[in-house]
Order: structure tokens, then sequence, then C-alpha cells
């Protein structure tokens, strides 16, 4: 199977290349790199790479406004204008999502559409999160649950492995989502084209180098974008 890892980045310059290592470790492997005008470089190390990794790096650059779902639907459009793409996963950047459980997601989608890397599934596993850090993300997983009547436990993580086909179902030109609620749309989406979801368990470890890109207007979408999810649903 052919594998795009699609990998947004903003201001991530000193982690990318150790994802890279990462990636790349695996046969049949590739990157995709969308950056969103990096003022730090990222992008030109980016280009860097991909020279030094002919073939299995390619890179987008981004501009106009910002934002996570904005990139993923520029990465997933983009992967699914490559016909030798089989799987698409996206990952962070950061670090914080271990390369090194791409082929335990990459092999669940032997049985499912999207596999789920897991915070939640074997109670909580994460690492060096705050505590209130820690409450936010599994009460904001308890609420998306009970709003949108989704299964998976952790419906706002961003460490996944979908089948081609299940990109291309999603309705990518009507994505309302600009920051992590698109996590949140996308298995929404998925679930009412009727996909087959799997979890499959993962450490989180939080980032090491770099700052955080939540803020408050991430969380106020975040809150908004599961009622918004359900009153689309009933116009249809």
């Amino acid at each position: 199977m052919n594998v795009l890892v699609v990998v947004p980045t903003y201001n991530e310059k000193e982690n990318l290349p150790l994802l890279v290592d990462g990636v790349l470790a695996y046969d049949g492997y590739r990157m995709l790199v969308v950056d969103d005008a990096s003022p730090d470089g990222t992008g030109q190390l980016a280009d860097e790479l991909a020279r030094a990794h002919s073939g299995r790096i390619a890179v987008i650059h981004r501009t106009g406004a910002r934002g996570l779902g904005r990139s993923y639907i520029a990465g997933f459009r983009y992967a699914l204008a490559q016909p030798d793409v089989d799987l698409i996963c996206q990952m962070d950047a950061d670090l914080s999502h271990d390369p090194s459980y791409l082929p335990k997601l990459v092999a669940a989608t032997a049985t499912s559409d999207v596999a789920i890397g897991s915070r939640y599934l074997d109670g909580i596993s994460v690492v060096n999160w705050p505590l209130h850090r820690i409450f936010l993300s599994t009460f904001a997983n308890r609420y998306i649950r009970a709003v949108t009547r989704l299964s998976p436990r952790d419906c706002t993580a961003g460490y996944r492995c979908w089948r081609r086909d299940a990109v291309a179902r999603l309705p990518l030109d009507r994505m309302l989502s600009e920051g992590w609620s698109f996590m949140v749309e996308t298995l929404f989406e998925a679930a009412r084209a009727g996909c087959r979801m799997v979890e499959v368990p993962i450490i989180f470890i939080e980032r090491r180098h770099g700052q955080s890109k939540l803020n408050s207007r991430v969380l106020v979408e975040s809150l908004l974008m599961p009622w918004r999810l359900r009153l689309r649903a009933k116009r249809r």
C-alpha cells in the first residue's frame, strides 16, 4: 500500500527534520508538508528536505487565512489527485504523534475505513499535560459524543489513517472548520457516509519544541461545531 502522510506546519522548524526521519523510515511512505507561511522558515526547510528526499516529500505553501482545517483540506485534495496513493494519514508536526504508530494505523485500515490514534482507549494515555488540559480534553470528547452521537472515545484525535475512498466521501467543499474542530467535522461526515471506524491506542506526548496553537478562538469553534453539525445534518 502506498501511504501519504499529510502534515500541516506553522513554526515547526525544530521538529520537522525529526518527524521526516521517523516517517520516511518506512518503505512506501511519503510525506506532504502543508506550510501556512511559517515566519520561522519552516516552509524553506521543508523545500530543502524535499530536495534531499526526492520523490518522497512534497510541499504546499499556503497563503491567505491560516487554519488547520484549511491546511488539511488542501492536503486531502492533493492526496486525492495522486492516483497511486492508497492510504492518507494525518498527524501533527510537533512530535506529539510518534511515527512508530504509523504501521499499526495503516494495518488497522485493512478492516476499517479510518483508523484513529486514540489517547483514551486504554484509560488516559497522555504525557506531560497539566491536569487542566487533560480535564478539558476528556470533557470535550464526552461533550462531542453526547451532541453528535459519535462512537469513538477520542473524537478530537489528530492522528489518523484514512482509506483513499473514505477521504473521497468527505464533503471537503462544505467543510466549515478552521481549527481543531476539523477533526470532529471530518469524523462526523465520515460516520454519515457510512465509514467504518476503529481506534488504535497510542501514547500522546506533549510537544518538546515550539508553542501550542491552542487558543480561545479554537476553543470557541470547537464548542459550537457539534451543534452546527447536528443542524447541518437536519437540513439535508
